[in-house]
């Protein structure tokens, strides 16, 4: 049924353990999430694809993951099933299916549901506490409820506490709990050649270094350095941006492409009304990628018939 992609596969297995933790720190209802986001994209991918004779390709299992990761722990079951088969139909099949969408399908569903029910997902987030601790029903609505995510905290001058970050006990999306695991899978992922690590760290780069330049400038509204660690930075740096189809393929082309989306999301961050900037700056980024490919194209084009203008000269001045 499924098309092989040992690529994808790789993706899948370093997504394990964070989702295993998120499992743990917000309670059972996460598997659900993860189950109907699954089932979401594999059927509508399967519809697309039998009219075409092809098979559903393990990508989609890669986007379903991403997607629900990228949800917060008590989101409603039918926006996650919504924006799923958005991020699918409209961000991939519309497209002509795997190897031919220009926008990452997860990320794309992200920013759809999060413009459409930002009311309803803003305040869909609580502190984890265990498996089973304030995780409610399956079904239902979390009891303990707190929308004050690190990110938000930030924004309104109060202390966030940088262990909790790297070790993931604080409140937010799914995914996004652990700086820690989501820095071993990024080892993984570049030890692997399943990520490209160019991609990560020009995004780490770019964030840095605008987040320092707005702090250092002392502009009002910007966050601290913690704040990188913060929110879903990271694991957008690490699981999106490298998104071998919609990002860039020529190394310097690459390297824009990630600064671009690190100095994006802080700026987003810092001046818009939104707490978090990596979906816009991503999709953003998405846009420019091919751009940047072209342009990367062109000077290596120029450079190798420069190169080849001055080893003409060199040689009629030899045969002198």
């Amino acid at each position: 049924m499924f098309q092989k992609q040992p690529m994808m596969r790789r993706v899948l297995y370093a997504l394990a353990p964070i989702a295993a933790l998120s499992v743990w720190l917000y309670g059972p209802r996460i598997v659900l999430t993860l189950v109907v986001s699954l089932g979401v994209g594999v059927l509508v991918e399967y519809l697309f694809e039998k009219k075409k004779g092809g098979k559903v390709s393990e990508a989609v299992l890669v986007t379903g993951t991403l997607y629900a990761m990228s949800m917060p722990p008590a989101a409603p079951l039918w926006i996650v099933a919504l924006g799923m088969a958005f991020a699918v139909f409209m961000a991939k099949e519309v497209y002509g299916g795997f190897g031919r969408n220009v926008f990452n399908p997860a990320i794309a569903g992200r920013l759809f549901v999060y413009i459409s029910f930002a009311g309803v997902l803003g305040g869909s987030f609580y502190e984890p506490g265990g498996f089973g601790a304030a995780a409610g029903s399956l079904f239902g609505r979390p009891d303990a409820l707190s929308a004050a995510t690190p990110l938000a905290m930030m924004r309104s001058g109060g202390d966030v506490s940088t262990i909790g970050l790297i070790l993931g006990a604080r409140s937010g999306s799914i995914g996004e709990s652990s700086a820690l695991l989501i820095a071993i899978a990024a080892v993984y992922l570049v030890a692997t050649k399943t990520a490209q690590w160019r991609l990560i760290l020009s995004t780490l780069i770019g964030g840095a270094t605008v987040a320092a330049g707005l702090f250092f400038a002392g502009v009002a509204k910007a966050l601290p350095m913690e704040s990188l660690l913060a929110g879903s930075f990271l694991f957008v740096a690490v699981f999106m941006a490298t998104d071998p189809v919609s990002a860039p393929k020529k190394k310097p082309a690459q390297l824009a492409y990630g600064f671009m989306i690190g100095a994006v999301v802080i700026v987003v961050r810092t001046f818009s009304l939104f707490p978090e900037g990596t979906s816009f700056a991503l999709l953003l980024g998405n846009t420019f990628a091919s751009l940047f490919d072209k342009i990367a194209n062109d000077a290596a084009k120029r450079k190798t018939a420069k190169a080849d203008m001055v080893g003409a000269a060199a040689a009629g001045e030899a045969s002198k």
